[in-house]
């Protein structure tokens, strides 16, 4: 039987599997698999999913103030 995948909850944005802020040490490594060849093309995916998540997050807490996102979701993608 196949392990489920490391994937985000929506609207919390949490893992599925392991239940801390998505992504997870396990999502972020299948994702440096997937992209290997495509660092440019991991960093425009991861910031596509951090403003999908924004939104998400505002619409949980209307009125709060919005955290920055750039760290969990692009920074640790970067070239290092």
């Amino acid at each position: 039987m196949p392990r489920p995948p490391h994937s985000p909850l929506r609207p919390s944005w949490r893992c599925r599997v392991c239940g801390i802020r998505w992504p997870c040490s396990a999502a972020k490594l299948r994702l440096l698999g997937e992209y290997r060849e495509d660092r440019p093309g991991l960093l425009a995916h991861l910031a596509a999913l951090q403003q999908t998540a924004a939104a998400d997050l505002t619409t949980l807490n209307p009125g709060g103030t919005s955290p920055d996102l750039t760290p969990r979701f692009v920074g640790w993608a970067e070239a290092r």
